[in-house]
């Protein structure tokens, strides 16, 4: 088939590179975000899925809205028969979704109806799931509501953040894209209604989401500090300034600290939450780099009760 690819950030460049890979399937264009202001300097830069298709020779559109005539216009020209995305970031408005004779199939991180939304593997790991997975459906003009050709599962490890969970997910998930555009071509795989039961929304986790709340389980504790590494990262006050907690661990037998109290050793640090303590790991103060929790902690020179929060 003749495939127009959408995607934006580095989570989608396996998937590229799989149909890329395929030799079954013409990649001719791809559609992605507009370049994006990053670093000090604060400089456009392209996507990661731009910058990995100008190296392969491939069409970039960068339209400022799907809708956008211009867009609307080169995409009938190019005729694809069908659109693989994968982490695109913009609505497709309905007269884009009737351009590919096989619709835009999209490549979503969680076991739909699990997770629909923009943020599935930080909400899979905050709530404590043993096992998520990707699935290919049909967009619809609902939120993540389309018919799924195909799934795969990843279980979701003790110590995974969503960083390490969306990685593994990106190399699994550009296989079965890969094999669900296959099937599409062959007439082999049909797409299955949703079902109606087991839906959960994901939607984008703020600043405000991953504040810390001590009198929390410190299993509750341990999740959000995952399901928030790498961004937007948990954080909590200290002193009245905000603390990044990069890496945390649930340590049952220490239940001597109230919520929040810390309790700082020679290379150590715990504090405590609503059922046992933790042991903070790596923690990120404001304006610094990450680093042991016991090496900043001999920093700032904890006192004797001291707490983190409010």
């Amino acid at each position: 088939m003749k495939l127009v690819f959408a995607g934006t950030p580095e989570v989608a460049v396996p998937a590229l590179d799989a149909l890329l890979a395929s030799g079954r399937h013409e990649v001719a264009a791809v559609v992605t975000r507009p370049d994006a202001p990053a670093g000090r300097g604060r400089r456009l830069v392209a996507s990661p899925v731009a910058e990995r298709a100008e190296e392969a020779g491939i069409e970039v559109l960068k339209p400022a809205r799907p809708k956008d005539p211009e867009f609307l216009e080169r995409l009938r020209e190019i005729g694809p028969d069908c659109c693989p995305v994968v982490a695109y970031g913009a609505l497709l408005p309905r007269v884009a979704l009737d351009v590919p004779a096989h619709g835009w199939v999209n490549l979503h991180f969680s076991l739909l109806p699990a997770w629909r939304g923009a943020a599935p593997v930080q909400h899979a790991i905050m709530a404590g799931d043993e096992i998520t997975g990707a699935s290919t459906f049909l967009i619809e003009e609902g939120l993540d509501s389309g018919p799924v050709y195909g799934t795969v599962t990843e279980e979701i490890r003790s110590t995974d953040t969503s960083g390490d969970l969306l990685t593994r997910l990106a190399f699994a998930g550009a296989g079965l894209l890969a094999a669900t555009m296959d099937g599409i071509e062959d007439g082999t795989l049909k797409a299955v209604p949703q079902p109606a039961e087991g839906v959960t929304l994901a939607p984008k986790v703020n600043v405000e989401d991953a504040r810390l709340d001590w009198n929390a389980p410190a299993l509750r504790v341990d999740r959000v500090v995952r399901g928030c590494t790498p961004a937007p990262g948990a954080w909590t006050l200290f002193r009245g300034e905000r603390l990044k907690l990069v890496q945390v661990a649930p340590v049952p037998d220490r239940t001597d600290l109230a919520p929040g109290q810390i309790a700082a050793q020679k290379n150590n640090v715990y504090v405590g939450t609503g059922s046992y303590g933790v042991e903070l790991l790596w923690v990120q103060a404001q304006g610094k780099k990450p680093m042991r929790a016991a090496d900043w902690a001999r920093g700032v020179r904890i006192a004797e009760g001291e707490r983190l929060g409010s």
